[in-house]
């Protein structure tokens, strides 16, 4: 059994066992949490009118009483839910749950406007505020059990929500950014394959804006040349970080990023120079001649001025005879 799985019976052993009055009514919002409703005060909050209860709501948020921001928010959805103010309302809500510290509560309150009003006025901002919550969630904000209690950092969930920012709308001010930053969350987990493949995305799909494409072409060699960190002789990735960060110098030459990807240029091409001698010292050693002549002559056609040249020719005038006649097992 997980640790989360164990801390959630722990936790809801302990919660059932306690006992408590509520002072209130529980009102449970898919998506945004549980929140009170209190006894005694309906006739101060609640109208009989959409815009007057919209009224209240707007107060209680200036006010900063979001207890009653939220119920008469809450309020208007309920009973007028195809009302002009149900936007507004729904809004309101958003801002309430973020303003304390409520962020997935409060970005999954911004996508039922996406979802429900997409008409808002307020659609831009809406997606610029999930934006903003994401990118807490990448700094290593944890994500909420039950919507309150701090339970775990995912890069993959903060993937997800950047990816459903992209998808809410691809082409608003906020998508790119979101497409690069799910190339980021998904670096961060170290998976660089999903990386590389939003950064692709970025690229293509952003191409007409410069510092888009620009980002997403740098970003894609890091990320190559992170995985092929990883893998042991990886010299498949190795050329696909030079490929990146050699499209990315030739199509903005004038980035200041240019120099860098200079750089890793020649370290990854030192490091091919270096796997591919270790591949043809094994093959030597393992008495498969043909192969490591292949790789021999690779180091010298990589860079005939590596410090392993000299050593790639002497093995290689040293395999002539073996790979003419060789010797009887």
């Amino acid at each position: 059994m997980n640790r989360k799985l164990v801390f959630l019976v722990v936790v809801g052993a302990f919660v059932a066992l306690l006992p408590f009055r509520s002072p209130a009514p529980l009102i449970y919002s898919p998506g945004e949490g549980w929140f009170y409703e209190k006894f005694g005060i309906s006739s101060k909050w609640q109208r009989d009118r959409a815009k007057d209860q919209l009224d209240v709501a707007e107060q209680a948020f200036t006010n900063r009483d979001f207890n009653v921001t939220l119920q008469a928010s809450h309020r208007v959805l309920k009973v007028w839910p195809l009302s002009d103010y149900a936007p507004r309302a729904q809004y309101l809500i958003g801002r309430c749950l973020e303003t304390s510290g409520r962020d997935e509560a409060a970005f999954n309150a911004y996508q039922n406007i996406i979802e429900k009003y997409p008409n808002s006025k307020n659609f831009q901002e809406v997606l610029a505020r999930q934006y903003e919550i994401a990118n807490r969630f990448l700094g290593g904000e944890w994500f909420r059990l039950w919507g309150y209690l701090p339970f775990y950092s995912s890069m993959d969930d903060t993937a997800k929500l950047y990816d459903k920012i992209v998808s809410n709308g691809p082409y608003s001010e906020v998508a790119p950014h979101a497409q690069l930053q799910i190339g980021a969350a998904r670096e961060k987990q170290k998976d660089y394959d999903d990386a590389v493949k939003a950064y692709e995305t970025a690229a293509d799909r952003y191409s007409g804006q410069p510092q888009i494409a620009a980002d997403a072409l740098y970003r894609e060699g890091v990320a190559y040349q992170k995985q092929a960190a990883t893998a042991e002789y990886d010299q498949g990735t190795a050329a696909k970080a030079i490929a990146a960060y050699t499209d990315f110098s030739a199509l903005f030459p004038d980035d200041k990023r240019v120099p860098d990807a200079q750089k890793a240029i020649v370290t990854l091409k030192a490091e091919q120079v270096r796997g591919n001698f270790a591949i043809a010292q094994f093959y030597e050693k393992s008495k498969q001649w043909t192969g490591a002549r292949v790789y021999y002559n690779e180091v010298l056609q990589l860079d005939p001025n590596s410090p392993y040249t000299a050593q790639a020719k002497q093995r290689l005038e040293a395999l002539k005879p073996l790979i003419k006649n060789p010797p009887a097992n």
